[in-house]
């Protein structure tokens, strides 16, 4: 619908400046979201390694279980 209503309009509202600063807020998303998935793996490792530390026995039933 946004592309409709700035094309419906006489003035475009796209400014190099703010292409520029779109396209910058994207890329910072996107890092934003890998160091996300990133950290949420490690924590799952450290979480794995810690249940292994505390209960050797039961450490690999404990991986097999559902969060």
């Amino acid at each position: 619908m946004a592309k409709a209503l700035i094309g419906y309009m006489n003035s475009d509202l796209r400014t190099p400046a703010l292409v520029a600063d779109n396209s910058r807020l994207r890329a910072r998303v996107g890092e934003l979201e890998a160091l996300v998935l990133r950290l949420s793996e490690e924590n799952d490792r450290l979480v794995a390694a810690q249940a292994a530390a505390l209960d050797p026995e039961n450490a690999s039933m404990q991986e097999m279980q559902p969060a």
